[in-house]
């Protein structure tokens, strides 16, 4: 088990992944070197994960792993109750089903430390993939993340993606609007933006599941993405001031 004082909190919002969850926690153990605590966010006690975790822990034993029941529903309230449980200076969102990206963790944290708040999994920049993603979703995502770049300059080739790590200044000070979904992820990103604060990316490999279904919702999320899509725009074109961003000490 680790002992050591965590410096990163791995939140792992769940729901039924016990077919996923013990190749994701062993690769964790075996590539984060990271001191972490890994926070598993569920919603239900009947939820096929904990018994899978429970049942194979001599596979990943070094790990400091807390079950976290959810105050809300679904993987916004999942999400949410995590960053409410973090202590550590830095905070990652990390999928059920990753048994790949584990290796980049480090790495994130790294570019923190330099000063980064957010820094992004990126699946669009050198070195990063998407694999197998359909194809509606694959078009909404880098088009976005496209123009995002390229137009509104925000400084990360993936927007989109929910898999961030966040400091604590972060989280501690920024009101978080979202109320659905992983939208809390892109709006962190473009207030952050909007405050000038420093975001850093690494790449990543990104994979369609084979086993459980998705969470991610993109219709049924797609005007939450939007706000903060244009809050980006609105960022760079009419040059929003950072006081204009909704704080937690000055809500």
């Amino acid at each position: 088990m680790n002992n050591a004082t965590p410096r990163l909190d791995i939140i792992i919002p769940v729901y039924n992944e016990g077919a996923n969850i013990v190749p994701t926690l062993r690769a964790l153990a075996r590539d984060v070197k990271t001191a972490n605590r890994i926070l598993i966010c569920y919603d239900r006690e009947d939820d096929n994960t904990l018994p899978a975790i429970r049942n194979n822990r001599e596979s990943f034993n070094s790990l400091a792993i807390e079950f976290v029941r959810n105050r809300g529903q679904g993987a916004h309230g999942a999400v949410l109750t995590g960053f409410s449980a973090s202590t550590a200076p830095f905070a990652l969102v990390f999928p059920a089903d990753d048994d790949f990206n584990a290796g980049i963790i480090d790495a994130m944290v790294a570019e923190a430390t330099k000063g980064c708040d957010i820094v992004c999994a990126s699946r669009f920049m050198a070195g990063g993939s998407m694999v197998g993603c359909p194809w509606l979703k694959a078009v909404l995502v880098r088009t976005a993340s496209f123009t995002l770049y390229h137009v509104a300059r925000l400084p990360t080739h993936d927007a989109s993606s929910g898999f961030r790590l966040f400091s604590r200044r972060a989280l501690d000070e920024i009101e978080i609007e979202s109320e659905r979904g992983f939208c809390y992820s892109i709006e962190l990103l473009v207030k952050c933006h909007r405050l000038h604060w420093r975001i850093g990316e690494v790449p990543a490999q990104w994979f369609e599941r084979t086993q459980g279904a998705s969470r991610f919702q993109v219709i049924k999320w797609l005007p939450d993405y939007l706000r903060w899509y244009i809050y980006a725009f609105a960022t760079t074109f009419f040059r929003r001031p950072a006081a204009s961003v909704r704080l937690k000490h000055t809500a």
